[in-house]
């Protein structure tokens, strides 16, 4: 077997990328703090071709250097937006059709395998803080909450794992 070399992967432009139908997903970042992370977020929201990332409160904003090590240029690519409340976000995103959803662990959550997306529906995806995971304030106010199953001793992933696996999920299941 061999490795497909770059020029050989069929990558689109960002001017192609940008003109191309998106996943109805725009991902909401809950106060993130590490821009590692946040850059990661980026560059998977990229590779799931999601229609935004919201950026809220103190979660840091391109261009800077640290975002754009793990980013790898998808801040340019991918459409952003920053509030300084994430329930103004929320509020602009129901305004426009996006049902809010939390990822979190939380009364009456809905295991990950066992949510259906509608098709035909916009969501907004809310990943929390690294330490606090989405504010108490936000999850009072979001439509539901999804959980991701967890079978060890932990219980908790990193924030770019917990968004690679739901956006690939909902991939799954909304292509």
């Amino acid at each position: 077997m061999r490795k497909l070399k770059l020029d050989e992967l069929n990558r689109a432009t960002v001017e192609e990328f940008k003109a191309q139908d998106k996943l109805s997903v725009a991902v909401v970042l809950d106060n993130v703090r590490s821009m590692h992370n946040i850059g990661s977020i980026f560059r998977t929201s990229d590779a799931f071709a999601v229609q935004k990332v919201i950026l809220c409160g103190i979660t840091a904003q391109p261009p800077h250097r640290e975002i754009e090590k793990t980013a790898l240029g998808a801040t340019q690519s991918i459409e952003w937006e920053y509030y300084s409340n994430t329930l103004n976000a929320l509020n602009d995103l129901r305004e426009n059709g996006y049902t809010a959803i939390a990822i979190e662990q939380a009364e009456n959550s809905v295991m990950l395998d066992t949510f259906t997306p509608a098709g035909n529906t916009k969501y907004a995806l809310i990943f929390g803080n690294e330490v606090n995971g989405v504010g108490d304030e936000v999850m009072q106010h979001v439509d539901t909450c999804i959980e991701i199953p967890q079978f060890g001793t932990k219980h908790s992933f990193n924030i770019v794992v917990s968004a690679g696996i739901v956006l690939w999920d909902f991939s799954c299941k909304l292509r």
